[in-house]
C-alpha cells in the first residue's frame, strides 16, 4: 500500500526509480521493477549502487511469527548495504506506536493498545531506537511515522509534519491518507529537511 505510492509519487516529479519486492512486480509506468530480499545486504549493496536515496517500505512479519528481531535484522542489513554501496540517504517507512501522547508516554505503552498490532508497533519502535543508537554518520537516515491511521485515500497534498508527539485534528482523530503519506516521504528525500530524526505526518 505504502511503498507503491511512494514509488508512484517519485516517477511522477521526474525521479528514476528501481522498485524492490519478493514477487519483482510493479504496476507503476516508468518504475522499473526487480525481485530481492531486503535482508540480504550484498543484494542490497547491489540494487543500490549509484542511487542517491534508499527508501525502505518493509514491514514485520504478520503470520504471528516473533517479529521483533527479523525485522530488526532486516534494516541492519539495508544499513549494511546502503554503507557498501556508498549511499548515505535512507528513509524508513515508520509505525505510529511509538510516537508519544501529550504526557509524553508512547502510544504503544498506554492502556488499551490493540493487541493485534502490538507486536508490529513494538517491532518498529526497536528499529527506531536503532537507528537512533548509529554512531556514526555513514546513513542519513530519516524514519517517518505516519498517523494512527493510514489507508488508501484522496492525494490533497495538505497536511501537517511533526515529530515524536503524535499529531491529532480537533477531534482528536489522527490519520493520513497514503497518498500524502508519500508526498511527505518524497518532499523528505528531496529535501533532507529531518536528518538523522523521526518526523510525523498527519492531517
Amino acid at each position: 500500500m505504502v511503498g507503491s505510492r511512494i514509488a508512484a509519487e517519485a516517477s511522477a516529479r521526474g525521479h528514476r526509480v528501481v522498485a524492490v519486492s519478493r514477487s519483482g512486480q510493479s504496476p507503476i509506468p516508468g518504475v522499473t521493477a526487480t525481485a530481492a530480499d531486503a535482508s540480504d545486504p550484498a543484494k542490497v549493496a547491489e540494487l543500490a549502487a549509484g542511487a542517491d536515496a534508499v527508501v525502505s517500505a518493509c514491514v514485520p512479519p504478520r503470520d504471528g511469527s516473533e517479529a521483533r528481531e527479523p525485522f530488526l535484522a532486516i534494516n541492519k542489513a539495508l544499513v549494511e548495504g546502503a554503507r557498501a554501496a556508498g549511499v548515505r540517504r535512507l528513509v524508513i517507512v515508520g509505525g505510529a506506536g511509538s510516537l508519544e501522547t501529550p504526557e509524553g508516554r508512547a502510544i504503544v505503552d498506554e492502556p488499551g493498545f490493540p493487541e493485534a498490532y502490538l507486536s508490529e508497533a513494538l517491532a518498529h519502535r526497536d528499529v527506531l531506537d536503532y537507528y537512533r543508537a548509529l554512531d556514526d554518520d555513514a546513513v542519513d537516515w530519516t524514519y517517518v511515522s505516519p498517523a494512527a491511521e493510514i489507508a488508501p485515500g484522496e492525494r490533497t497534498g495538505t497536511f501537517r509534519v511533526g515529530g515524536d508527539r503524535l499529531l491529532t485534528d480537533d477531534h482528536g482523530n489522527s490519520r493520513i491518507s497514503a497518498e500524502d503519506y508519500a508526498i511527505a516521504v518524497v518532499d523528505e528525500l528531496e529535501k533532507d529537511a529531518h536528518p538523522r530524526a523521526r518526523m510525523s505526518v498527519a492531517y
